[in-house]
């Protein structure tokens, strides 16, 4: 089933609130050698003038990817996941992510373009804190090759 470029343009309702806590943010850190104190000590964030810990810059792919869901998982869109490639992810931060966040995030769908077999497709996911204030946006393509013959 080839993928279905009738999805270009389409925005999807805002997802289920996504809580930021301060182990995940820890363990994110951890785990993609951001060694910033600002990731990991509460004091050192506070010192800096935030809240809590700050999450690494790369971390809101963990929320976008959880827009992006919606339409892998909608079977009409026709994505087999299996042949995705990543092509390019770019982020725009309104304002750092931080512990205690609550955010919510509207997947658009802002591209498809058919090249030499391959479904180019770009998502924007526009996440917000749950009071609708601008965090960051994440543009994200993806390659979903051919099915073999």
């Amino acid at each position: 089933m080839p993928v279905d470029t009738g999805y270009a343009g389409r925005e999807y309702a805002p997802n289920a609130v996504f809580e930021v806590g301060r182990e995940h943010l820890r363990s994110f850190a951890a785990a993609v050698g951001a060694q910033h104190p600002a990731h990991t000590d509460t004091e050192a964030a506070r010192a800096l003038g935030h809240p809590d810990v700050i999450a690494p810059p790369t971390f809101a792919v963990v929320v976008a990817q959880r827009a992006e869901a919606q339409l892998f998982e909608d079977p009409a869109a026709g994505i087999d996941f299996s042949r995705v490639v990543h092509a390019d992810e770019r982020f725009t931060h309104h304002r750092p992510i931080h512990a205690g966040d609550r955010l919510v995030t509207v997947l658009h769908v802002d591209s498809i373009v058919e090249r030499a077999g391959l479904a180019m497709i770009t998502t924007r996911a526009e996440i917000a804190a749950e009071d609708g204030e601008a965090v960051a946006t994440v543009v994200s393509t993806l390659a979903v090759r051919p099915e073999e013959s």
